[in-house]
C-alpha cells in the first residue's frame, strides 16, 4: 500500500527522486483532486486512487503529493472535481480521467475512445494516461544540440511516420512509420545533402481528432511534453521517449539537426462540444482564450479553440516545455505553428510586445536553438516581416507565392522576384537582421507537392469527404497542358523542367531553403492540397520513386551541394545592404545591366560576386515561352564561364560538376523557353 506524503509545489508535473516520485498539478478553482495509479495501459480501473488533502497537499494553486516507492514507468492520471458552470468558464467534470499537462509520456490503450470523453459519464476504461519519466539515466554518449547557423542550413520538412510507412521502404513492418524507421533512413537524408529535418508534430496528439477521418498531420496536441506514442516501435510505456532520443542522437551523429513543428495555439479538446481530456477539466479559464460569454472559445487557430499563451501559468508551461525538449531531448529548434496566436493577450487582442514570445526569444536555455515562426493565424493576423524580436526566423509566405507565379510565367513579377531572390529586404527591414532568417520554401505539408504544382490547375480534395470545399484555392499552379498524369512526352518534359526551375529559384535565393519531403522524387498527392486526414499512400513517401526519379534526385542533391559549398550562398549579410554599401549582386536582363522591370517581362538575370572567396556566379531565369539570348558579363584574360546548370537539358546534362562543366565560348547564352541557367567563372 502506498502511503502518501505532503510533497512539494515544484517542479510542476512528476519528479523522480531516489525513494519515490513527487506529483504536482496546477488548478486554481478545483475543489478536490484525485490521483489514479495503473499497473498497465489498458487496465479498466486503477490499482490505487489517492485523494489530495486540500489542507496538507495544496500550496496556493498547486496540488502536490510525494509517493514513496513509485518508479519511472508508473502509469497515472487525474480526476479533478469542481464546478461545471460554462457561463462562468468552468468545465470541471470529476467523472473524466485527465492527462497531466506536464506528462513526459502518454499511453493510449486499445480501448481509447475520444467520444467517451465527450459523452456524459465516466470515461475511465477509454482514457489516455500519463507516464512517470526519469530522464537523467539515458546515455547520450556526449551528444549535444548542433547549433548549426542558418547560413549553413538546408531544411527538409517531413512527416515522421509518412517517411517510412510505405511498404516500399524495405523496412520490417514493425519499424515502418516509427522513430526507429526514420533512423534507418538517415543515409538517404545525408545523400540528399539535408542538414536539418523539420518534423511535423510529434507532441502527443489525438489521432482520432478528425471527423470520420484520421488526424494524419498531428495538429491536435494533447500532451506537449510527450513524444507521440504511436510513432514508437517500442510499446513499453517508456519506449517512445527512449526511441525518440535514439533517433535524435543518430541524426546528430550524421550532422543533421532536429526541428520540431510545435503546436501551442490549440489542443485536441476543440470547441465547447469537444472532449475533456486534460486542460479543459483542470482549469479551463486559464488554459484557453474564452469568448465574452465564457461558454465558448475564441478560435484563432481554425481548430475550435485557442491556447491562452500569455496567461502566466500557460506561458510558464510553454517555456518549461521548450526547455525540456532542448535540455532533455536534445532537439535543435522549433517551428511554431500559427505563431501569431501567441501574440494575443488573454482576451485575444494582439499585443505589441507579447510576453511569451519575448520570453522564448530571451530564454538562456533556448538561446542556441532555432525559433521559426509561421507568422500568421487563421483569422487574419499576418505578421510576416514584422514578427517581434531579434532572433525569430519566419516562414516567408510571399516567397512561396511570388516564385510560383513567376516560374509559371505570370506577368509583372520581375521586380518582385528580384526582391525575393535577395532575401526579401522589403519585408525584413531590420538593419542588423541576418538574411537567412527568411525561411524560403516553394511547397510545404499544407498545399500541393512540387510535382502537383506543375500537374494540376485545381485542387482535388474529394477524398477528404468535404466535397472539395477544403484547402486553399490560391495555389498559383499550372498543369503544363493537362490536368493530372499525362502520357504526352512534351508535357512530361515541360513538367520536369518546371520542377527544376522551381528548385533553382529555391536554392539560389538568399535565405534558408526548406524542401518538402519527397519533392526531390516527384512525390504526388494526386492533386490533394490538404492531405491532413490522408494516412495512406497519398501522403506517404514511396521509396520506389527514388529509383524512378534518379535524375531529379541527382539534380536536387548536386544543386544543394553546389550552393552549400560556395560562400556567396552562405553569406550572413544581405546581398544588397538596406543602408547602402557594396552589393554582392548585380541585376541584368537579356542585356547586361539592363534588367527589364516592365509589366510584360518574364526574365531576370543576376551576377553574384564574393570579394573574399572570389566566387563569381551568373544565374538567369527565362520564364518566357520562347528562347532568348542573354548577354554574359565579361571575364578576365584567363577566365571563362562554365555551365553548371541548364534545366532545359536532359539528365545528367542538366547539372554538370565543375571539372566536367562545358565552357561557354561566346559572349551570350541562349536560354531555352521556360528554363534557368547557372554559370560559374573558372580558370
Amino acid at each position: 500500500m502506498v502511503i502518501p506524503q505532503i510533497g512539494q509545489s515544484f517542479p510542476v508535473g512528476t519528479t523522480v527522486y531516489q525513494h519515490g516520485v513527487n506529483f504536482c498539478l496546477f488548478t486554481k478553482n478545483a475543489g478536490a483532486v484525485e490521483l489514479l495509479l495503473f499497473d498497465t495501459p489498458s487496465d479498466p480501473k486503477p490499482s490505487c486512487a489517492i485523494q489530495f488533502d486540500p489542507r496538507q497537499n495544496r500550496t496556493f494553486y498547486y496540488w502536490h503529493m510525494f509517493l514513496p516507492g513509485i518508479q519511472p514507468g508508473q502509469i497515472y492520471a487525474y480526476r479533478v472535481h469542481g464546478p461545471f458552470a460554462p457561463e462562468r468558464g468552468f468545465r470541471f467534470d470529476g467523472e473524466k480521467v485527465l492527462l497531466d499537462p506536464y506528462a513526459r509520456a502518454v499511453v493510449m490503450g486499445p480501448d481509447y475512445d475520444r467520444e467517451a470523453a465527450i459523452r456524459p459519464g465516466d470515461n475511465l476504461a477509454h482514457s489516455l494516461r500519463s507516464v512517470v519519466v526519469e530522464t537523467q539515466s539515458y546515455d547520450w554518449e556526449g551528444d549535444l544540440p548542433l547549433h548549426r547557423p542558418y547560413s549553413e542550413t538546408v531544411i527538409y520538412e517531413m512527416h515522421v511516420a509518412g517517411f517510412t510507412r510505405h511498404p516500399s521502404s524495405g523496412l520490417p513492418e514493425n519499424l515502418r512509420g516509427t522513430y526507429a524507421g526514420l533512423t534507418q533512413k538517415i543515409p538517404y537524408l545525408q545523400s540528399l545533402g539535408i542538414t536539418a529535418v523539420e518534423m511535423l508534430p510529434v507532441q502527443h496528439f489525438d489521432p482520432t481528432d478528425a471527423p470520420n477521418q484520421a488526424n494524419y498531420w498531428g495538429y491536435s496536441p494533447i500532451a506537449f511534453f510527450a513524444p507521440h506514442s504511436l510513432y514508437s516501435s517500442n510499446r513499453d510505456p517508456l519506449g517512445p521517449v527512449n526511441e525518440f532520443r535514439d533517433m535524435v542522437k543518430a541524426l546528430h551523429k550524421a550532422g543533421i539537426e532536429v526541428i520540431l513543428d510545435v503546436v501551442f495555439n490549440h489542443t485536441a479538446e476543440a470547441d465547447h462540444q469537444g472532449p475533456t481530456l486534460s486542460f479543459r477539466g483542470i482549469e479551463n479559464r486559464a488554459y484557453y482564450i474564452l469568448a465574452g460569454n465564457q461558454e465558448s472559445y475564441e478560435d484563432y487557430s481554425g481548430c475550435g479553440n485557442s491556447i491562452n499563451g500569455n496567461h502566466s501559468i500557460v506561458r510558464r508551461m510553454i517555456v518549461d516545455c521548450l526547455r525540456y525538449w532542448v535540455s532533455e531531448m536534445h532537439v535543435d529548434g522549433f517551428r511554431f505553428d500559427l505563431a501569431s496566436v501567441l501574440a494575443r493577450d488573454t482576451a485575444g487582442i494582439p499585443l505589441k510586445d507579447p510576453p511569451l514570445l519575448w520570453e522564448i526569444e530571451s530564454d538562456p536555455i533556448l538561446s542556441g536553438t532555432k525559433i521559426i515562426a509561421e507568422a500568421w493565424d487563421a483569422v487574419g493576423l499576418y505578421q510576416v516581416g514584422n514578427f517581434i524580436g531579434d532572433r525569430w526566423a519566419e516562414w516567408n509566405g510571399p516567397f512561396r507565392d511570388d516564385v510560383r507565379r513567376f516560374i509559371k510565367s505570370d506577368a509583372g513579377l520581375v521586380s518582385t522576384i528580384a526582391t525575393r531572390i535577395a532575401a526579401s529586404p522589403d519585408l525584413y527591414r531590420q538593419s542588423d537582421r541576418e538574411p537567412n532568417r527568411s525561411i524560403n520554401f516553394i511547397t510545404c505539408h499544407d498545399g500541393f507537392t512540387l510535382n502537383d504544382l506543375v500537374s494540376y490547375n485545381n485542387k482535388h480534395n474529394e477524398g477528404n469527404g468535404k466535397n472539395n470545399t477544403d484547402g486553399t484555392d490560391s495555389n498559383y499552379s499550372w498543369n503544363c497542358g493537362a490536368e493530372g498524369p499525362s502520357d504526352d512526352p512534351a508535357i512530361e518534359l515541360l513538367r520536369q523542367r518546371q520542377i527544376r526551375n522551381l528548385l533553382m529559384a529555391l536554392f539560389t535565393s538568399q535565405g534558408t531553403p526548406m524542401l518538402l519531403m519527397g519533392d526531390e522524387i516527384r512525390r504526388t498527392q494526386h492533386g490533394n492540397n490538404n492531405a491532413y486526414c490522408q494516412n495512406n499512400p497519398i501522403s506517404w513517401f514511396d521509396w520506389d520513386q527514388v529509383k524512378c526519379e534518379q535524375g531529379l534526385f541527382r539534380f536536387t542533391a548536386e544543386l544543394i551541394r553546389f550552393t552549400q559549398s560556395h560562400q556567396i550562398f552562405r553569406e550572413e549579410r544581405f546581398w544588397v545592404l538596406p543602408n547602402g554599401g557594396e552589393p554582392r549582386i548585380t541585376w541584368h536582363g537579356p542585356r547586361l545591366h539592363q534588367p527589364d522591370w516592365g509589366r510584360d517581362s518574364h526574365t531576370i538575370a543576376f551576377t553574384l560576386n564574393h570579394p573574399v572567396s572570389g566566387d563569381r556566379i551568373h544565374i538567369l531565369f527565362n520564364a518566357f515561352w520562347d528562347p532568348l539570348d542573354f548577354e554574359l558579363p565579361p571575364l578576365g584574360k584567363n577566365e571563362m564561364w562554365r555551365r553548371i546548370v541548364d534545366t532545359s537539358l536532359p539528365s545528367p546534362q542538366d547539372f554538370c560538376k565543375l571539372p566536367d562543366a562545358p565552357a561557354v565560348t561566346t559572349g551570350k547564352y541562349r536560354a531555352q523557353a521556360r528554363s534557368s541557367v547557372l554559370l560559374i567563372a573558372a580558370r
